[in-house]
C-alpha cells in the first residue's frame, strides 16, 4: 500500500530544503517572463528593467518586487536549512519536523505572492507578517532541537 503524501508520521523534512529552494528561484522566472531578462548579463535584469521605457510602469513593479522576492528566498534558505537538519540531529518527532518544515513553506509561498502583488500598505504588512512567521517557524526548530539536545551533550 502506497504511503499518502500527507502522512505526517513519516520524515519528510529534508524533502522541504530543495522545494524551499524553488520557492526561492521561482518568482525570478516569474519576473523573466515580464520583461526582457538577458541571460548573459543576468545580475542587471532590475536595474536594466528600471530604465526600460517600453516595459509599463505596474509590470516594472512586479518584475522588481518578484526579483526581491527571489533575493529575500536565497537570504533565508540556509537558515532554513540548517533548522531543518539540526532537527533531524535531535530527533524531534516526525510530526513536528513534518509541520514545521510545511508552514515554513507555506509562509514562504504566501510571502511571494504577497511580495508580488503587494501593491498596497495592506498586501505589505501582510507580507511582512508572513515574513515573520517563516522566521518564527526557522527559531522554533532551533529552540525545540536545543531543547532535546540539551541534556545529551
Amino acid at each position: 500500500m502506497a504511503a499518502s503524501a500527507l502522512d505526517l508520521t513519516r520524515n519528510l523534512s529534508l524533502y522541504a530544503v530543495p522545494a524551499a529552494w524553488v520557492l526561492s528561484i521561482a518568482p525570478h522566472f516569474y519576473a523573466a517572463s515580464l520583461g526582457r531578462f538577458d541571460n548573459k548579463n543576468p545580475r542587471t535584469y532590475t536595474r536594466e528593467t528600471e530604465g526600460d521605457q517600453s516595459i509599463d510602469k505596474a509590470t516594472k513593479g512586479k518584475i522588481l518586487r518578484a526579483e526581491s522576492a527571489q533575493m529575500n528566498g536565497f537570504e533565508n534558505v540556509g537558515l532554513f536549512a540548517s533548522a531543518v537538519v539540526i532537527g533531524n540531529v535531535a530527533k524531534l518527532d516526525n510530526w513536528t519536523l513534518n509541520v514545521l518544515s510545511g508552514s515554513y513553506l507555506a509562509t514562504r509561498a504566501i510571502y511571494n505572492l504577497l511580495y508580488i502583488r503587494g501593491t498596497t500598505d495592506a498586501l505589505a504588512s501582510a507580507r511582512s507578517v508572513a515574513f515573520v512567521s517563516g522566521v518564527g517557524i526557522i527559531m522554533t526548530f532551533f529552540i525545540k532541537s536545543g531543547n532535546l539536545l540539551k541534556n545529551q551533550l
